[in-house]
């Protein structure tokens, strides 16, 4: 596994898929399996059984995760999906540039 580009918080496009168009947030980001899960996006149901942790039971909604190469980063400036490109900042450390604007693309806290 290489290294993701995106990271919790970010906001993202669906490229690939039936979710294809959709944007939203990134919520989790797991790097070995290179998937992310985006709010409100794929979401799926899964029908529950009542148990003693869970009395009511019922049909539970949650996004699923997409896989990585499968979205793309939008650039806060420009409100368009681009690539990133990793530079050295003023003190050394890594940031994140948009390829198609040449803007940082800030950390999301």
């Amino acid at each position: 596994m290489g290294k993701m580009a995106i990271r919790r918080g970010d906001r993202v496009r669906v490229l690939r898929g039936n979710q294809r168009g959709r944007e939203g947030t990134v919520l989790r980001v797991d790097r070995e399996k290179n998937r992310v899960v985006i709010e409100g996006v794929n979401v799926r149901k899964r029908h529950r059984k009542p148990s003693a942790i869970d009395p009511e039971g019922g049909i539970i909604s949650f996004e699923a995760p997409l896989h990585a190469s499968n979205v793309m980063l939008i650039d806060p400036s420009s409100d368009e999906p681009t690539r990133i490109r990793k530079q050295a900042g003023a003190e050394g450390e890594s940031e994140r540039v948009a390829v198609k604007s040449g803007r940082v693309i800030p950390k999301v806290k």
